[in-house]
């Protein structure tokens, strides 16, 4: 007798119960021919979106093989960055690779299950993991790696597989989560600043009652895309498929729904104990309604894109940031492109950081430098800034001080 054959031996509710999950499996199948056929000889990108943000994503593992490359940006049939990391292991040594090594022998703590896996299996997914986040710095040795990186590339192996997990690892960190993997973590607390004009446009009382307590907490969740946080390998990629099919800003609206949803909770929580409020954040609420979470947050983000959020948080955000390459049609983006953005970055940091030490040394020599001094000083700083072509604040202040004593 088949497994799913209903008798009239059965219990109704058993029967009824296998009823549902007939027709589920069926629904999912069909599902599962549509996403496929979106993926023909000129894939449907727009419907794959879709497919991706509705009720349980791509379905499976399978179906995710052929569809999260396309999302990336990359056809593996069709270009040769599925081949790209044939010779990794000739490259010279990146300059992260002893804390690869340490995170590694941490990884797949929840997924998969330890008793569906030997010994030596798992010691052989470690090595294909080691190997997999190896070839991607080797090859793109620009890149600086942080702790949970791995948490979001086991997921990759686990999904695509060790021959083609790197591949996808590269275009995700060049075009993807770059801001993470810039040699300052700057970038990446940009990203948790959106997150009090996020709270502002949606519940203004709630941002106020966190106002005393710094964005960190959503640090680990947003660093690791929720990998490190999230126990079940199905809930982790289901969120991929979300992910994968949006902008990168998406995963910082996500955790503020999950800060919204709690707003109960939070308002038990005095706004003077800044200290509670963050350990309670920075955990996850357990269990997470993932596609209740997730229709939020496509809600969240199309009644505040964003551009309209207040305080000017969006213009503050680099324009080679992720947050904003990934606006539009990025997917047209090249690891090149990627690696452009990465040291045009590189190279707006080191303007910002010379900017706050021209500008604290000029604070300091305010009095005791003289007038005559401060003029040189001020004059030498904005002609310096000029040829870097910089019109920040900082060089707009400068060229004006100058002028001002040009005449002394």
């Amino acid at each position: 007798m088949d497994c799913h054959e209903v008798t009239d031996d059965q219990p109704a509710a058993d029967r009824q119960t296998t009823e549902v999950e007939e027709k589920l499996s069926a629904l999912a199948r069909l599902k599962s021919d549509h996403i496929l056929d979106s993926c023909g000889e000129e894939p449907d990108i727009g419907a794959l979106v879709r497919f991706a943000t509705s009720p349980e994503g791509l379905v499976n593992d399978q179906v995710r093989r052929k569809v999260w490359p396309l999302l990336l940006g990359y056809n593996p049939s069709k270009t040769a960055e599925s081949t790209e990391t044939a010779a990794w292991q000739h490259l010279p040594r990146h300059k992260d690779e002893d804390q690869v090594r340490l995170d590694v022998d941490r990884s797949f703590i929840y997924y998969p299950k330890t008793q569906d896996q030997s010994e030596p299996q798992l010691d052989r997914r470690k090595g294909e993991l080691s190997a997999v986040i190896t070839s991607v710095l080797r090859q793109h040795p620009i890149l600086s790696y942080f702790q949970g990186f791995h948490d979001i590339v086991q997921v990759f192996l686990l999904v695509l597989g060790v021959d083609h997990a790197a591949a996808a690892v590269s275009r995700l960190s060049l075009l993807r989560i770059r801001d993470f993997m810039l040699p300052s973590l700057e970038p990446s607390l940009a990203h948790l600043h959106l997150l009090p004009s996020i709270l502002q446009a949606e519940c203004p009382k709630l941002r106020q009652h966190l106002s005393q307590t710094q964005p960190f907490f959503a640090l680990a969740a947003t660093l690791t895309l929720y990998a490190h946080d999230i126990q079940e390998y199905s809930d982790i990629a289901r969120l991929f498929d979300f992910f994968l099919a949006h902008g990168a800003v998406v995963s910082v609206y996500f955790f503020a729904i999950i800060i919204l949803s709690r707003r109960d909770e939070l308002f038990e929580i005095p706004a003077d104990e800044p200290e509670m409020l963050h350990s309670v954040l920075s955990k996850l609420p357990k269990p997470l309604d993932l596609e209740a979470l997730i229709a939020q947050t496509v809600s969240l983000y199309q009644q505040h894109p964003p551009e309209n959020l207040p305080f000017r948080a969006w213009a503050r955000i680099s324009r080679y940031s992720v947050l904003k390459t990934t606006v539009g049609d990025f997917r047209q983006q090249t690891l090149y492109d990627g690696v452009g953005y990465f040291n045009l970055q590189v190279a707006q940091l080191r303007r910002q950081r010379m900017r706050r030490k021209v500008m604290a040394t000029l604070w300091r020599n305010r009095r005791s430098g003289g007038r005559l001094g401060l003029a040189i000083f001020a004059g030498v700083v904005a002609i310096w800034l000029a040829r870097g072509g910089a019109e920040s604040y900082a060089a707009i202040a400068i060229r004006r001080m100058w002028e001002r004593f040009r005449g002394y």
